[in-house]
């Protein structure tokens, strides 16, 4: 049976989203649980993923466009199931999309939702010479959601490709070939192109969507929260011999950052008025440390939470954060995993970066910014001898946190990454 596929709330406080991609073809089966197109949210790619087996009968939305939640963007339905009068099938749904917007001098005709084209031709009527016609409206184009994809990824404009499907429908096939055509085209000389002198001089990469939105919120963030930073150095030798020993282990693969992750858990633990977050009415304290992990993708920054960390030991909290940041780059977390959480964690330290300051990710009330560990002189029962040196930086909203409180903690996760064997109770 026939049934729409909605656009999902996958973010909280959103009220739209961007259809990615189809990830199924229309008149294609699916199973439970199969994902069936990507969304684009504020911070990243997410699946939506099949509650049941059956078959996406027709979009109505093409990839790249904003779409409010709960509006509809797809037609599924049983599994082999077939259509024979998609308009009315659209119409009996409650679908925009079956009858057209009436066009000038012509009928209403039905449409193709996903691209706005008519579904059915119909004949035009005779047009008087005298006096002349108005300007014709923009010509509505045939066209599979796969070709829409490829042509706007090699800069083709639909209208200008010859469709070779039935009424003239553009298929991949009709894309290839004015690929191929536009590949053997003689290319203008750039001696004779003023614009491509001028623009030769920089090239503008348009933004992303989750490179907006994370402008946004930080900028949101520096301007809303009054921020303030606490710095701290830890002798890092035990916490790296720790880590090597762990390391010799081959079924256990752990991180700084993983142990500097099991130790800010630890930290909240034992200081819990530093696990905190502000709202309008209230400081919301919470029971268990959620913790955002800072990962860097080609798609820009996101930060997925890593739940209840406090009750993981050091090889389960290893494994989680690994798995989700490789999700996280190739945009596979679920919208869950990016809400929540009091405070991030974040290390350029990889990149040789000794200390740095990093903005806090709303709406959480504190960062950790890592550095690189480095050997340096150190003083040991009042002599000079050589260490290696982990600095911190946590930057707070002061809003929820007082510097006496952030100084408190800080003292404790310094105190537990020296004496790192705490981290495996």
């Amino acid at each position: 049976m026939a049934r729409v596929l909605r656009m999902p709330g996958v973010a909280a406080g959103t009220d739209s989203a961007v259809l990615g991609q189809w990830l199924v073809a229309e008149s294609d089966d699916f199973s439970a649980a199969e994902p069936i197109a990507t969304v684009e949210t504020d911070k990243a790619a997410v699946e939506v993923e099949a509650d049941a087996a059956g078959r996406l009968l027709t979009t109505l939305v093409a990839p790249g466009t904003e779409v409010p939640v709960g509006d509809p963007i797809a037609v599924l339905g049983d599994p082999g199931e077939e259509v024979d009068d998609l308009p009315a099938l659209l119409a009996s749904l409650g679908v925009d999309g079956g009858p057209a917007p009436a066009v000038a001098d012509g009928p209403d005709r039905p449409t193709d939702p996903g691209s706005a084209t008519p579904l059915v031709e119909e004949p035009e009527p005779e047009v008087p010479q005298s006096p002349p016609p108005a300007p014709e409206r923009s010509r509505r184009i045939f066209s599979s959601p796969l070709a829409r994809r490829l042509a706007a990824e090699a800069g083709l404009a639909l209208e200008d490709i010859p469709g070779s499907g039935p009424r003239g429908r553009v298929l991949r096939r009709d894309v290839d070939a004015a690929v191929a055509a536009r590949a053997a085209s003689p290319e203008p000389d750039p001696a004779t192109s003023p614009s491509v002198a001028a623009s030769a001089e920089y090239e503008e990469v348009p933004h992303t969507r989750v490179r907006l939105v994370t402008a946004r919120r930080l900028t949101e963030s520096v301007r809303e929260a009054p921020h303030f930073s606490l710095r701290a150095s830890v002798r890092a030798d035990r916490l790296l011999a720790l880590r090597a020993e762990l390391a010799d282990d081959a079924a256990t693969r752990v991180s700084l950052t993983d142990l500097v992750v099991r130790a800010v858990a630890l930290a909240h633990a034992r200081v819990p008025d530093m696990n905190v977050t502000w709202t309008d009415t209230a400081v919301r304290r919470y029971a268990r440390a959620d913790i955002g992990i800072a990962v860097d993708t080609e798609h820009g920054l996101l930060v997925p939470v890593l739940r209840d960390a406090g009750a993981l030991g050091v090889a389960g909290l290893a494994a989680r954060v690994r798995d989700l940041a490789e999700r996280a780059r190739g945009r596979r977390l679920r919208p869950e995993e990016l809400e929540g959480g009091s405070i991030t964690v974040t290390n350029l330290g990889m990149f040789g970066v000794e200390q740095f300051s990093a903005v806090i990710n709303p709406p959480h009330a504190a960062i950790l910014a890592v550095g690189a560990v480095r050997e340096e002189p150190v003083v040991v029962d009042g002599a000079l001898a050589v260490g290696r040196v982990l600095r911190l930086t946590l930057t707070v909203d002061h809003r929820p946190v007082d510097g006496a409180l952030a100084a408190r903690w800080l003292a404790v996760l310094v105190e537990l990454l020296e004496h790192p064997v705490r981290l495996l109770v």
